[in-house]
């Protein structure tokens, strides 16, 4: 038998299954619950501004620098507390949510292809859940860090300038922006992150070990080797990943920063 026909007849005796794809809807809730927290964030800080801007300059505010950073740090400190608690209950949620829909959607997947399973939360799936709450909560408390080290920098250096504390409302507006884009990013990253490691989990220990790349299609700057990969309908064993040259090493659908790709399990034994 020549390998062209082995390989048909490999061809013949598997399946190749449709992709578990991110919930959207998850992704959405959880960029919702972020937002949220950021816009009330924001509205504080700005409220903040203005009851110290009764003054034309800020040189004639009574308010020394030091004073002022003061405030700024203990404003700082509250929401750090509130972002705090948040990020504990929020990466449950998220954690718990994309793992019961992606195992759905996977014993779905696997009954239309005549495979009957059920799933439990097994020790492998159990510290995947870990993994994700611990960087989801990492991600959610570095927010407020990130976006007060800006507010304090501009405010300081109205400071040294004189500058009007009411001119910085804008300036503010646009950091509001900035981390809100940084929430919707971590809400879709993660998402993509969370489903992959996920469907690796579960198809691990179903014995399913190679797939093929599927490209989404999405986001306005998709990666070259991505997209050939996809074309291609490249195979990957599912335990070590496929070696994108373009970052040199082995990588999984899903898992680096914005990724949308996924891959369709690949079913061997069928006649």
């Amino acid at each position: 038998m020549s390998s062209l026909q082995s390989r048909r007849t490999a061809k013949r005796n598997e399946k190749v299954l449709r992709p578990v794809r991110p919930n959207v809807g998850i992704e959405t809730a959880y960029r919702g619950r972020l937002t949220r927290l950021i816009d009330a964030m924001s509205d504080s800080v700005i409220y903040w501004l203005k009851a110290r801007a009764n003054t034309p300059r800020i040189a004639q505010d009574e308010t020394p620098a030091d004073a002022l950073r003061r405030s700024i740090r203990k404003l700082a400190a509250q929401w750090t507390k509130r972002f705090d608690v948040a990020a504990v209950k929020l990466g449950d949620y998220f954690a718990l949510s994309v793992e019961q829909r992606s195992s759905a959607a996977l014993r779905k997947i696997l009954r239309d292809g005549g495979i009957s399973v059920e799933f439990k939360m097994t020790a492998a799936m159990r510290d995947v859940v870990d993994a994700t709450i611990h960087a989801n909560v990492a991600l959610i408390k570095s927010i407020p860090s990130q976006y007060f080290d800006q507010v304090e920098g501009a405010v300081m250096r109205s400071v040294q300038t004189g500058r009007d504390l009411s001119g910085l409302v804008q300036d503010l507006e646009r950091y509001s922006g900035i981390t809100r884009r940084r929430a919707a990013f971590i809400a879709l990253d993660q998402n993509n992150k969370a489903t992959s490691a996920f469907n690796t989990a579960r198809q691990l220990e179903l014995g399913i070990d190679e797939a093929e790349w599927h490209h989404s299609g999405g986001g306005k700057e998709p990666r070259p080797t991505h997209v050939q990969a996809g074309r291609e309908r490249v195979r990957y064993k599912i335990s070590t990943g496929w070696y994108d040259p373009a970052v040199k090493r082995f990588i999984r659908p899903g898992e680096e920063p914005g990724c949308r790709c996924v891959g369709k399990p690949i079913i061997k034994g069928f006649s």
